[in-house]
């Protein structure tokens, strides 16, 4: 049971081919093994490349209509029409998307350290972006690949500065049009087009830092405190269709003409006015911060252990955190070393993802295409969309529903058809442990083929939990 618990609750799910002795060892060891720049995804683009795609087409859109630019303020850029925006998604983000997608679920079904990739996916959806935004359809990969993968056995206060300052974040959360009331663009714009006047300050991203990404929804911040770290984060923005010295264009960078100018008061603590100086230190003492260790301890515990996850053990991590300085290997050998994470067999349900990752571990499949991409989706958990900035649900409750489970028959069904394991009755022990029921036993023994045999594996009570 140890050997199920490591390969299904920490890592992504058994392979036929898994060859496991020492369960704790192996979790450690991946440590070691895991690739932060894997063939599947240094072979995409990246996010400066994406979005430079994006602007050459507005300008050659622009262009080609004898468009003039609306007069806006140095560092401003000028609005881009909706259906540029749509038509640059019809023929270029959504398959930028899909190749990103198949990256991603191919590196799931490889990669030499399944445990440090589910880690992966948990901050991802952490610093949640979706691609229902269309400005991030084609950079949502990217933010995962660029921001989150590097440091994901780093400091987590890297990581934080990573996401806040990627293109994704600051697309999705529209602080790339964040203008500080006071600075010299919105002064300078005001006298070019009063009627512009409204386009200034964005609360979008310092909310979801403060509420999300470090001290949590009941973390002592105020209105107050968005506000000034919303002035704060002001000048970090993308190169876009004007030129910005030698940076190249869909790159991020400061820009002083944007920022809010004064001395800012965040959490009670002053922080003097040195422009982009005063964010990242910002963010460093968030990053640290009391409220952000238990935020980030009860996530960590109830995405590995339990939808009620264990105050002694949320305690431990929260400690281990502050103790370390947001050093975040350290939280996960005390994830693995926790008694709790051992004792409770099997005791979350899978989410979509979750389940269809393993299902194609399960049969064998080593790499994907875009058919796999469409089946996560249709089982209820499309590959960055989770619809909010809150990421997707981390309980039962969010997806035990009976839809939810016809869904997976439906798609069990179908890789079956497409993959039919040779002897599901011998696989069974394999990916769940050897906790196969009696009546799951039956009914895989009593499958009329191997494809229906391979489908009743899939959907067994046993394999809906991890």
């Amino acid at each position: 049971m140890r050997r199920a618990i490591a390969v299904n609750r920490f890592g992504l799910g058994s392979r036929p081919d898994d060859r496991i002795d020492d369960p704790r060892r192996w979790l450690l060891g991946q440590f070691d093994a895991f690739e932060p720049r894997p063939a599947p995804i240094a072979a995409l683009a990246d996010a400066t490349t994406n979005m430079a795609r994006y602007f050459d087409f507005v300008a050659a859109r622009r262009q080609a209509r004898a468009m003039q630019d609306a007069v806006t303020a140095p560092g401003v850029e000028p609005e881009v029409d909706a259906e540029t925006v749509h038509d640059f998604v019809r023929d270029h983000a959504r398959h930028i998307y899909a190749d990103q997608a198949v990256a991603r679920i191919t590196q799931s079904l490889t990669a030499p350290a399944p445990f440090v990739e589910r880690l992966v996916h948990f901050w991802a959806n952490h610093f949640a972006v979706s691609i229902d935004r269309f400005s991030t359809l084609g950079i949502a990969g990217n933010l995962e690949f660029e921001a989150v993968r590097p440091h994901v056995l780093g400091r987590f206060s890297d990581m934080l500065l990573a996401v806040e300052r990627h293109a994704a974040m600051l697309m999705y959360l529209d602080q790339f049009r964040s203008i500080g009331p006071a600075s010299a663009a919105a002064r300078r714009l005001a006298e070019l087009r009063p009627e512009a006047r409204g386009r200034g300050l964005n609360e979008n991203l310092a909310r979801e830092v403060l509420e999300l990404h470090t001290l949590g929804v009941d973390g002592g911040y105020t209105q107050a405190d968005v506000q000034e770290l919303a002035r704060a984060l002001t000048g970090w923005t993308i190169v876009g269709q004007r030129p910005v010295g030698d940076a190249p264009r869909g790159s991020v960078l400061f820009r002083p003409l944007l920022h809010e100018p004064g001395e800012r008061l965040l959490l009670g603590r002053r922080y003097a006015a040195t422009g982009e100086a005063q964010s990242r230190a910002m963010l460093a003492d968030l990053a640290l911060h009391p409220a952000t260790a238990r935020h980030l301890a009860t996530k960590l515990a109830r995405h590995f252990v339990a939808d009620d996850p264990p105050k002694p053990l949320v305690d431990r991590l929260a400690a281990a955190y502050s103790g370390s300085g947001g050093d975040l290997p350290t939280l996960y050998r005390v994830l693995i070393e926790a008694p709790e994470a051992w004792a409770t067999p099997l005791a979350k349900f899978k989410s979509p993802w979750d389940w269809s990752i393993s299902a194609l571990r399960g049969v064998g499949l080593r790499s994907a295409d875009r058919r796999a991409v469409r089946m996560v989706g249709e089982v209820g958990q499309p590959v960055w969309r989770p619809g909010s900035p809150a990421g997707w649900g981390d309980t039962a409750a969010t997806w035990a529903g009976s839809d939810a489970l016809m869904r997976r028959v439906e798609a069990a069904q179908q890789l079956a058809a497409l993959i039919p394991v040779a002897d599901a009755r011998a696989l069974a022990p394999l990916l769940f442990g050897g906790s196969v029921s009696p009546s799951t036993a039956a009914a895989i023994a009593g499958a009329e083929s191997p494809a229906q045999a391979t489908a009743l594996l899939l959907v067994a009570p046993e394999f809906q939990r991890r």
